[in-house]
C-alpha cells in the first residue's frame, strides 16, 4: 500500500502518497487506540459519487466521543477533505480510509499528552471478498472466537483495537478454506461477521440478529430501508446456529462486503445453495442506490465533481 502515486490528506495538509508516515513510536501502533471509517465512492452518469458520506462521518465522531479521543477537525472540514480525496487521486470509484489516531508525543498506556492525528486516504478496492463473491455467494465459518461483550469493548465505536477479534476470526476461518468468519456472542448467538452484518431470510420475514455486541453498520441500516421501501418486514432477534444453518437464505452487509450472499455455513447449505431471490432483490437495489440510479436514495450521494 505504500508504494503508489497520489496524496493522502493528514492532520490537514495534503502530502504525496509516499510521505504520508508516522512514527515507529506512534501511541496507536503499541496500543491500538483509535478509531477509523470505511466510505465508498462510487461511478455514477454525473461523475464519482461518496454513498452516505454525512453518516460514515457522524460515526467516526460517535466513536471518537465514545473513546474520549479528541477529533480535530469538523464533520464539513473531513467531508470537503473525503472529496477531494477521490478528485486528487483521479477516482471514479474508490474506498476512503479516515483514520483518527494518536501521535508519538508520548507513550505508555494512559494516552494523555499525546496528540490526535486524522488522515484520510483514497484508493480504488474491487471486490472486498473476491469478484466472484456476489455473484456466486460465499462459505463462511463460525468463529471459535466470539464477539466482544458490551463491558469489554465498546461495541458502538469502530474501534482499531476491535479488529483483532475478527483478524483472529478469518484467519481461522481461511486456513479451513472457508470465505469469511461468523462471529457469535458471548452468550452463543450470532452476532456479526469479522467485518460485516448478517441478514437471513426464514419462511419470507429478512431477520437480523440483535446488535448489542454488533457494529451499527450504515450498509445494514440501508438494507432496512431499501428493504422496508420494497414492502419487506425487517425484525431484529436474538438468532441460534441452528437457525442459521436451516434458514432460506443468508447475506452480509458492509461497506466494503456490500451485499454478498452466503451459500454455507460450516458445511451446511443455505436453501438451495445459491443466491436465493429476497438476497438478489437486495443486492439489486443497493446497487441501484450507490450508483445513482435510483432517484428516491440521491440525497445519500455526495458527489465530488465541481
Amino acid at each position: 500500500m505504500q508504494d503508489r502515486d497520489g496524496f493522502i490528506w493528514l492532520n490537514g495538509q495534503w502530502l504525496p502518497w509516499r510521505d504520508a508516515k508516522v512514527h515507529v513510536l506512534t501511541h496507536t501502533l503499541h496500543y491500538g487506540y483509535g478509531c477509523f471509517e470505511g466510505i465508498r465512492a462510487y461511478a455514477t452518469a454525473h461523475g464519482p459519487a461518496i454513498f452516505r458520506l454525512d453518516e460514515h462521518l457522524r460515526r467516526l465522531e460517535d466513536s471518537a466521543h465514545i473513546l474520549a479521543i479528541d477529533l480535530p477537525y469538523t464533520r464539513a472540514e473531513m467531508a470537503e477533505a473525503c472529496i477531494e480525496a477521490v478528485r486528487r487521486n483521479g477516482l471514479d470509484s474508490a474506498y476512503l480510509r479516515p483514520l483518527l489516531f494518536l501521535g508519538a508525543e508520548k507513550l505508555g498506556v494512559d494516552p494523555a499528552g499525546a496528540a490526535s492525528h486524522l488522515m484520510i486516504a483514497a484508493w480504488h478496492w474491487g471486490a472486498y471478498l473476491g469478484n466472484q463473491a456476489m455473484d456466486t455467494g460465499i462459505r463462511v465459518r463460525v468463529a471459535s472466537y466470539a464477539r466482544h461483550h458490551p463491558n469489554v469493548q465498546m461495541c458502538r465505536a469502530k474501534a482499531i483495537s476491535t479488529y483483532a477479534n475478527s483478524i483472529l476470526a478469518v484467519r481461522e476461518a481461511r486456513r479451513d478454506g472457508y470465505d469469511e468468519a461468523l462471529l457469535l456472542d458471548t452468550e452463543g448467538y450470532v452476532a456479526e461477521g469479522s467485518s460485516e452484518n448478517l441478514f437471513m431470510v426464514s419462511k419470507g420475514e429478512l431477520l437480523q440478529p440483535e446488535t448489542t455486541s454488533a457494529l451499527d453498520g450504515i450498509t445494514r441500516r440501508t438494507v432496512m430501508t431499501l428493504a422496508a421501501d420494497a414492502g419487506l418486514t425487517v425484525r431484529s432477534k436474538r438468532i441460534t446456529r441452528d437457525e442459521l444453518y436451516c434458514a432460506d437464505e443468508v447475506f452480509l452487509t458492509g461497506t466494503a462486503a456490500e451485499i454478498t450472499p452466503v451459500i454455507e455455513v460450516d458445511r451446511r447449505r443455505i436453501g438451495k445453495g445459491e443466491p436465493g431471490p429476497i438476497t438478489r432483490r437486495i443486492q439489486q437495489a443497493y446497487l441501484a442506490a450507490v450508483r445513482g440510479e435510483d432517484m428516491r436514495y440521491r440525497d445519500w450521494l455526495t458527489p465530488t465533481t465541481r
